[in-house]
């Protein structure tokens, strides 16, 4: 089996991608790449058995209805998201208030934060997707799930924030994470890249999109229950690890 992980930004320039072959309880990096185009994604996905892709699939439900009322100059449903509360449910989605519930982290709002940029290249890279391999869809039960790479860091014991950053800090801090990735995953063979990981945290978040897509591959993520199951079909949903690193290669 082979999984790609996607570190998606809004221009090539820092997006990153990376596949790790699986066989034997083993994983290795077979490809790790910067500047990464849409082209480069599409071929990719279709090269792989599931695809992780840190960056949001889908809006709230809430937000296109509110925006096309504004549009229209209609008063409903836009006084419906009067004050705080509705602006919440505005700037996140479903899955974004489950992974906060469940890790403790904030993911970034799609609708209102700088994320909104990479979310429309996307959808884009998803139609694309769709044109050449088929429609996925947006729950991750398909080949093309969105993952969270704090989100399994920290599911996995590891550092899931202040890593990021050139220099000073962040780049100490990054080369920590990578040294304690290697030893909770001693199966783990990054085929000589580790100088190229611990200087790119976009380098090193695709790696963790590409071992948490393997987690959605065997079923060891956190998928939509019956409660949740109908905004993820059209918001997208955040897979998050349900055990350790371990479960990757236990499964087989």
């Amino acid at each position: 089996m082979r999984t790609l992980g996607v570190d998606l930004a809004a221009a090539t320039k820092k997006t990153a991608a990376a596949i790790l072959e699986w066989e034997g309880g083993s994983a290795r990096l077979v490809h790790l790449a910067l500047d990464v185009d849409d082209a480069d994604i599409v071929r990719l996905f279709g090269s792989c058995a599931m695809t992780g892709i840190d960056c949001p699939v889908g809006w709230p439900d809430a937000f296109l209805p509110f925006i096309a009322a504004h549009l229209a100059g209609e008063p409903h449903p836009v006084l419906d998201y009067d004050g705080i509360e509705g602006r919440r449910l505005l700037a996140y989605r479903e899955t974004d208030r489950f992974t906060t519930g469940l890790t403790g982290l904030i993911p970034l709002s799609v609708s209102a934060d700088r994320l909104a940029h990479p979310a429309m290249r996307c959808a884009v890279i998803q139609a694309k997707i769709a044109r050449e391999h088929g429609l996925q869809p947006r729950d991750g039960s398909g080949r093309l799930a969105e993952v969270y790479p704090a989100g399994s860091l920290k599911t996995w014991g590891l550092l899931a924030r202040g890593y990021k950053g050139r220099g000073g800090p962040e780049a100490e801090r990054l080369g920590g994470l990578l040294a304690a990735l290697r030893d909770a995953a001693p199966w783990l063979d990054l085929a000589g890249h580790e100088e190229r990981l611990a200087g790119s945290d976009d380098l090193f978040d695709a790696v963790i999109a590409a071992l948490t897509a393997r987690a959605v591959a065997v079923g060891a993520t956190v998928g939509p229950d019956e409660t949740h199951a109908a905004a993820a079909r059209t918001e997208g949903w955040i897979h998050v690890p349900t055990g350790g690193l371990e479960a990757l290669v236990d499964a087989g």
